[in-house]
């Protein structure tokens, strides 16, 4: 029997950065891991934060983690990393952003454009590239990534394809406010949905207004959707009988950088605040709400389909958002 609550599945990308490296290579150098660690004054602003807030509301999260740097940086930077989010117990699961496997370009291997889209591709080039991967998925984690979320959540069926003959069971590639794939079969709003035999847990979408009351589809983020217009989300999911949803962040989503090249940084309140009122909130109502994971949600749901209606919110919520999130970009001390 399913637990009856709805399940929050926190989802955080963990990358590094190219930096502007491609623009003009003699001038900026890629990235590692302040990008991911994100310190101000000696404290994590990124990755410390996060892992210290589900610990402190005893949170499950799922972090997709960036393999195909190591094609730059080698093993370490992101290898230790992973090693804090074992210590912390959290999920890992693969994320791929190809364009880091062009500076193999100079070594005895196939050729990678610099062009970070996985949609697009040809399956040899992409299976390919998700194998080199996954065998490095595998030398930090010590096991095999049971889902893969692709870079800017670009995804065609062909992705699907390439993980089915992979055997990588789960995906988390779609989100119809970020990207809309050309093919109609993967423009799906929330739940679980088979495609090629991979079951795809799309990050949650839902429809809010703009100022002229024209409909627009929103995926749930923590650095775009206010508290108040989440936590309205949530009580309509409950409504809705909704059973998982699914929100994407980021480490760098809870700094302010200056600049591209992370010269100089600052908290953003804003977001660590929303984030500390969803992971509350979640606690404090734990008979309607439970966190979860990827690892978690394969083992209950496997290739089991789960269609949800898709939520609307009021056009005041999406009008206080863009003003509040306009104040926290314009003012580097808000």
């Amino acid at each position: 029997m399913r637990d009856s609550r709805t399940e929050i599945y926190i989802t955080i990308d963990t990358e590094f950065s190219i930096a502007g490296h491609f623009a003009d290579p003699e001038k900026y150098q890629p990235i590692a891991s302040p990008v991911v660690t994100c310190p101000v004054e000696n404290t994590e602003h990124g990755l410390g934060f996060l892992l210290n807030t589900f610990e402190q509301f005893d949170i499950a999260a799922t972090f997709f983690v960036e393999t195909a740097n190591a094609c730059f940086f080698g093993d370490q930077p992101m290898q230790e990393i992973v090693k804090r989010i074992k210590k912390a117990q959290q999920d890992i699961q693969l994320h791929v952003h190809p364009v880091w496997l062009s500076f193999l370009n100079n070594a005895d291997t196939q050729y990678f454009p610099q062009n970070d889209n996985c949609a697009n591709r040809t399956f040899e080039e992409l299976k390919n590239a998700f194998e080199l991967c996954i065998e490095r998925f595998e030398k930090w984690v010590g096991q095999t990534p049971l889902a893969i979320r692709t870079g800017s959540l670009w995804t065609d069926l062909n992705v699907y394809k390439v993980m089915e003959a992979l055997s990588i069971p789960m995906a988390s590639n779609i989100a119809l406010g970020v990207f809309t794939p050309e093919e109609a079969k993967l423009q799906h709003y929330s739940g679980r949905k088979s495609i090629q035999n991979v079951l795809e847990l799309p990050v949650f979408t839902y429809q809010d207004f703009n100022f002229f009351g024209k409909k627009n589809l929103k995926s749930l983020q923590i650095t775009s959707c206010s508290w108040p217009e989440m936590k309205y989300l949530l009580w309509q999911a409950r409504r809705h009988s909704i059973e998982s949803i699914v929100i994407l962040t980021h480490p760098f989503e809870f700094i302010k950088k200056a600049d591209f090249q992370y010269n100089k940084l600052t908290r953003n309140r804003v977001n660590q605040t929303r984030l500390k009122n969803l992971c509350q909130f979640i606690q404090e109502h734990d008979q309607d709400f439970v966190s979860s994971d990827f690892s978690q949600c394969y083992q209950r749901w496997g290739h089991s389909e789960l269609h949800q209606p898709i939520i609307e919110i009021p056009s005041y919520y999406s009008i206080c958002r863009r003003i509040h999130n306009k104040i926290n970009d314009t003012i580097w001390s808000y």
